[in-house]
């Protein structure tokens, strides 16, 4: 059985993006509900790949479809906080990307939760995988880590 992840620091992330939450986010028990997490994970990333040039969501040839995810969570977020996203990647293949990212409370030490997705990028019209494109390995570059937990 494998023992539990920890929470990881700031500093173990690469680049950062504020997400407000909604009163909506919040569920019945007062916090924000597990789905809302993945929602920011998709956000955080995809945002930081649109504005660095390195994902054109409408007409670019390539695109990512999400093959697996996974969220420890740690401690609650609510409304009317504003969540931080921390990014980094963990991993880097021939046609895919994992992405990790870290959720914490504006200004809080350490995350709130934290996960990751892996992307495998195709063409989009064959929906088939497709070698990383040079824009995206520019952006991705600076967010690689090491092993990370």
């Amino acid at each position: 059985m494998s023992s539990r992840p920890s929470p990881q620091p700031r500093s173990s992330y690469r680049a950062f993006r504020a997400i407000p939450t909604r009163w909506m986010d919040n569920d019945l028990y007062g916090h924000v509900n597990n789905v809302v997490y993945y929602s920011w994970f998709d956000t955080a990333v995809n945002a930081l790949l649109i504005e660095e040039g390195a994902l054109d969501i409408h007409q670019g040839s390539t695109i990512g479809f999400v093959v697996e995810t996974q969220c420890n969570y740690f401690a609650p977020l609510a409304f009317p906080q504003t969540v931080e996203a921390g990014i980094r990647v963990a991993h880097v293949g021939s046609s895919s990307v994992r992405y990790e990212i870290g959720l914490f409370a504006q200004g809080a030490p350490t995350a709130a939760a934290q996960g990751h997705f892996v992307h495998v990028y195709v063409d989009r019209a064959t929906q088939r995988p497709v070698p990383l494109p040079e824009a995206l390995l520019r952006v991705i570059g600076p967010l690689k880590v090491g092993a990370a937990g």
